[in-house]
């Protein structure tokens, strides 16, 4: 298996920045450009359409290989694939309806957010895709979590587990290279706790989505020459929260532990942190939770004295404390699941109390 993710790792790393540096140069000479201004930070014209590269980069390799598995399988050359394929290929191919749902709701939002790149359709229009987009995939797709406490409550909570983390990494894209780094380093915890508990397709997927981000994050990291934009914020979030469903955290019969469910919250802590209090802040002040501004946990540090490159490394940071831990649970006893959400708890407040001591007032909308 380690071959097959490094495989995974490598591969979609290179396409990556190979479709970056083309879509940065494509950008760049057809002014697909974002401008400064308003509550945005940088000085200079930074080139969009990152999220085309992110979306291909993730889209195709997954279609790829399960089309490729489902047309193995029907021609009989199953014998021909090396031992581990022929172990999975059956479960492989029988993903494709699964998976070809995915992407196509990967594809509904991406177009949308390119659409939203171009001219700002406000926050309705997306929130009404990432809606529809999920109750597609759950309820005809049968892409569900917590199955365990009935259909329909499977099918409400699944459905609002992907808005929420989808909307999470959209609001994580404020600054440099910090969406897609978070991601990255949830992906990589995911798919470690995937490969304890022995699977196989989700960690592959999910070492694609997680290569992908870190050849993005060549371009991306500050200072940035290419920003995502909401074509590859949603995507990301959308993958993020589609991928923690896929994964199995809780099953009797592989002798996973209840204690696995904690699992997403724990590693996506972080970007849970922000999205609440960057709201809290937002309707506190009397705006939209949805307005764009300078109230993000991000913005928060670089106005304690942090260099934005300083504020993005210590979210990283953050989120590797609060998720590491998570690699343990699947086979963990209730006393260390316990321990561990207690640390990932005690962290996000050391967070909250650290970076509201002192503070004069609510952060405003200037930079």
């Amino acid at each position: 298996m380690l071959w097959i993710a490094l495989v995974a790792l490598v591969g979609s790393f290179l396409a990556s920045v190979a479709a970056t540096y083309c879509v940065r140069g494509w950008a760049r000479r057809r002014q697909f450009v974002d401008h400064p201004g308003g509550h945005k930070g940088h000085a200079q014209p930074v080139a969009l359409g990152g999220g085309i590269a992110i979306t291909a980069c993730i889209c195709l390799p997954l279609v790829a290989v399960t089309l490729a598995a489902h047309l193995v399988l029907r021609a009989g050359g199953v014998d021909r694939l090396p031992p581990i394929f022929i172990t999975h290929q059956e479960g492989i191919a029988a993903k494709l309806p699964e998976v070809l749902a995915i992407v196509a709701g990967a594809l509904v939002l991406h177009v949308l957010g390119l659409v939203d790149d171009v001219k700002a359709l406000g926050f309705v229009p997306k929130l009404v895709a990432q809606f529809a987009v999920a109750i597609v995939i759950v309820w005809l797709f049968g892409i569900r979590a917590c199955e365990v406490l009935g259909t329909p409550a499977s099918i409400v909570l699944t459905v609002l587990w992907i808005v929420l983390i989808t909307n999470a990494f959209n609001f994580l894209d404020n600054m440099d290279g910090l969406s897609a780094g978070v991601a990255a380093i949830a992906g990589t915890i995911f798919a470690a706790s995937a490969l304890r508990t022995g699977q196989i397709f989700v960690p592959a997927m999910t070492f694609i989505f997680v290569g992908t981000l870190v050849g993005f994050l060549v371009f991306n990291f500050s200072p940035a020459g290419i920003f995502m934009g909401d074509a590859g914020s949603m995507v990301v979030g959308y993958f993020m929260a589609v991928l923690t469903v896929l994964t199995t955290f809780y099953d009797p019969k592989q002798n996973l532990q209840p204690t696995g469910v904690l699992i997403p919250l724990i590693v996506l802590a972080v970007p849970l942190y922000d999205v609440a209090s960057v709201c809290w802040h937002r309707v506190r002040a009397g705006h939209s939770p949805f307005r764009g501004d300078r109230r993000h946990f991000s913005h928060r540090l670089v106005q304690r004295g942090m260099s934005p490159r300083a504020a993005v490394l210590t979210i990283y940071l953050a989120t590797a404390a609060t998720g590491l831990s998570a690699v343990l649970l699947p086979k963990a006893d209730r006393l260390t699941a316990a321990l561990a959400f207690a640390q990932c708890l005690c962290i996000v407040l050391i967070i909250a109390v650290l970076e509201h001591a002192g503070r004069p007032g609510p952060p405003g909308d200037t930079p």
